[in-house]
């Protein structure tokens, strides 16, 4: 049975209580400012599953209040606590508040110091399964570890509210605690006081089902893009051509919601495809290759596979979301993994992982080696992963296995047997942990095994892959855009297509605020699919002869689209088959 998961609404607010005296104190607000500092945060949240509840929660309707102490000298203490504890001990703190209920009874809340650049290199940490999403592989191996340095504690329920402190955060917690451990002996403490439950579903409600039926949480979900390359024409009477889809994703999953950064997983992969469909869109006779190229980014991967599992749903019952698509069409997948750690010693290391040999996924490898060889002089290898493998690793090829057995297609990922990712799923899968330079030479890789397996013959030179080329600037600013907040989608080139709501991109799915259309209200879609399906949009359609009315009064043709329009209000129409669709499930049986 899968799982759907609900976000409930709340604002993060966290109080530390202390006490100080002031020379000046005039009047209640002067006294409040002396007692309270707010202290910023980041939340672990509930969620609800058909199961029961994941995720964190203050135990009932009151606010939580208690003292403070570090997660060293917690044994020391007999009333209800707030554990002040180092990103380096988390794991430690949960698994033993799981194996420990009477020392779990101590915890009120628990308060996280951030680490600095240099710390999160001296281990790992994932909140995840060993085995992410184990239930959808297609094997019976689901023991396997993939994810070794998983500790699972993000699937579990916990009756106290938790909070990632930010950097300021954790030294303003520091500092207090370290003055009270001076005045041991005062009357004076410092307490944590945490205002939210974090918990808005109807009082006895314990499951998404019976949660959505009342109307009191919202569906887990967001919204995916599809492009072709060249544009499709519905109205054309030619058969229609074979599809190579092209797969990445660009949600992630955290034990604070509000970090789901997810750069190596999955964001160097959607920026990698990003890339190739922009090499690829500059070629002349592009629309004169044997197959159909198309370009799928999913979101709510992270959360049992919503966006591919509903991109299948949508194939079967033939939506206006996926026109001129077809399951019977699809003939080879090559899907784009985690490629940001592809890179050691100066070579760029990538390993393409299939489920079953077939003559449709031998003719991907052949395409990868051979992509690889006319790109040898940037050092670039592609190599199969081991046969000790159970198949392939936690991905949407899963979802499309599950549904196709039949279907032929490769994972191309920066690792073998297991994650070289030591932070998956976690915050700290951050900027830092991506190389730009293998993002290039994933894309690279990518763009000229596309080509070959569009074109007519296997026997593609390597003169006409040398015209193939990924721009490196934009691999840099996609990377500045996507993952950081400096310049963040602020940047020139989100900029250029949408207004960004946020400076810092989130790669949390989000919910669904509105019922599925193919053409939904742009005020419900998340900064980041509307800069997607603008860019895909611009870059692999065909531009009009006259296009510069705007479309103010929408696009004259049906195969036309409207991209550019958030940044002037006028907009621009071109050709493209470019859409963006719901990835959402009410309740996955």
């Amino acid at each position: 049975m899968a799982l759907t998961f609900i976000f409930l609404f709340f604002i993060p607010h966290l109080l530390s209580s202390i006490s100080a005296q002031s020379t000046s104190m005039e009047s209640v607000p002067d006294l409040q400012s002396t007692m309270y500092t707010d202290v910023d945060g980041f939340p672990c949240v509930r969620l609800l599953s058909l199961s029961g509840t994941i995720g964190c929660s203050n135990p009932g309707r009151d606010k939580v209040v208690a003292p403070i102490v570090r997660f060293e000298n917690v044994d020391d203490v007999t009333e209800l606590s707030s554990i002040l504890v180092s990103m380096d001990q988390f794991p430690t703190l949960f698994n033993r508040l799981s194996a420990d209920p009477s020392f779990a009874s101590k915890v009120g809340g628990v308060l996280v110091e951030s680490v600095t650049d240099s710390q999160k290199k001296l281990n790992g940490f994932s909140p995840d399964q060993k085995f992410p999403l184990a239930e959808f592989a297609p094997y019976h191996n689901i023991s396997y570890e993939w994810n070794p340095i998983g500790s699972g504690i993000m699937w579990k329920s916990y009756g106290f509210p938790v909070f990632l402190l930010t950097e300021s955060g954790t030294k303003t917690l520091q500092e207090f605690v370290l003055k009270g451990e001076d005045k041991k002996k005062a009357y004076t403490s410092n307490v944590a006081e945490f205002d939210l439950v974090m918990q808005t579903m109807k009082s006895g409600t314990h499951d998404s089902e019976s949660c959505l039926n009342e109307g009191t949480c919202l569906p887990l979900g967001g919204y995916s893009v599809w492009s072709a390359l060249p544009p499709i024409n519905n109205s054309s009477s030619k058969p229609s051509k074979p599809i190579i889809l092209t797969v990445a994703s660009m949600d992630s999953a955290s034990f604070f919601r509000d970090r789901s950064l997810g750069a190596d997983s999955p964001i160097s992969g959607l920026i990698a495809l990003l890339a190739a469909a922009d090499a690829l869109s500059h070629l002349d006779g592009i629309g004169d290759l044997s197959k159909q190229l198309v370009f799928v980014v999913f979101t709510g991967e992270a959360w049992g596979y919503l966006g591919s599992r509903r991109f299948l749903v949508e194939l079967d019952e033939h939506s206006d979301a996926v026109q001129g698509l077809n399951h019977s069409l699809i003939e080879k997948v090559l899907e784009i993994g985690s490629v940001g750690k592809g890179l050691s010693q100066g070579a760029k290391n990538f390993f393409a992982h299939a489920e079953r040999d077939s003559s449709a996924t031998n003719q991907i490898m052949v395409a990868l080696k051979h992509a690889q060889e006319s790109l040898l002089s940037e050092d670039i290898r592609i190599t199969s992963a081991s046969a000790s493998n159970p198949g392939i690793p936690p991905s949407s090829l899963m979802t499309f296995w599950n549904k196709n057995p039949g279907i032929s297609g490769v994972v191309l990922e920066d690792f073998d047997s297991s994650f070289v990712n030591e932070f998956y799923h976690s915050y700290l899968d951050d900027l830092s942990n991506v190389n730009s330079s293998a993002v290039v030479a994933a894309a690279s890789l990518v763009a000229r095994t596309l080509y070959i397996l569009a074109s007519e013959t296997n026997d593609v030179q390597n003169s006409t892959l040398a015209a193939i080329n990924v721009n490196v600037s934009l691999v840099e600013q996609l990377v500045g855009c996507l993952l950081g907040c400096d310049p963040g989608l602020s940047c020139e080139l989100v900029k250029k297509y949408i207004s960004p709501a946020s400076t810092c991109a989130s790669n949390y799915v989000g919910v669904i605020l509105d019922e599925p259309s193919s053409t939904p209200n742009p005020g419900y879609i998340n900064d980041v699919p509307r800069f997607i399906w603008n860019f895909l949009a611009d870059i692999t359609s065909i531009s009009k002869e006259n296009s510069s009315s705007g479309c103010q009064q929408g696009c004259s043709g049906s195969d036309e689209v409207c991209i550019k329009a958030e940044t002037d209000g006028k907009g621009v129409c071109v050709l493209s088959t470019t859409r963006i669709r719901h990835a959402c499930y009410h309740l996955m049986l």
